[in-house]
């Protein structure tokens, strides 16, 4: 949402807009503490999977405004996600935090040159993850 756009909305229009996050995790206590971060913006619906071909599944037939992945996980690893986000023209412009255990600067680069728009190092806290998802959305 851009600041113009924004700024002709009253409070109750902008309270009633609606987000959709996909949120990829293979750790299931993970996905519900990255959903219970989400849920305390307004308006936030979210959808999880448990690894990136589950992601890549829920994309298929959904429309989301931003995506969540962890990095290592069975099956297809975030950094393959986040690689066929960025090839599939309706996810192209989704922005993606990739959330992650891996702290070496060339993973962080590596998922940036993939297309990631944010790199959260673990252990995760609320308050990161939501200034990084309202910085994202432009909330």
């Amino acid at each position: 949402m851009n600041f113009e756009k924004a700024s002709s909305l009253t409070y109750d229009e902008l309270a009633m807009r609606q987000y959709r996050c996909l949120v990829v995790e293979d750790s299931q206590t993970m996905r519900n503490m990255l959903a219970e971060s989400l849920l305390r913006i307004p308006g936030m619906e979210v959808v999880t999977a448990d690894n990136g071909l589950s992601g890549i599944r829920v994309l298929a037939s959904q429309q989301f405004d931003l995506v969540l992945t962890d990095v290592n996980m069975p099956v297809m690893d975030g950094l393959k996600l986040v690689r066929h986000v960025r090839g599939d023209p309706r996810h192209a412009d989704t922005p993606i935090v990739v959330i992650t255990t891996e702290n070496a600067p060339n993973d962080r680069d590596r998922a940036m040159a993939l297309g990631a728009n944010a790199y959260i190092e673990k252990p995760i806290q609320a308050p990161r993850v939501i200034r990084a998802v309202k910085k994202l959305l432009e909330l």
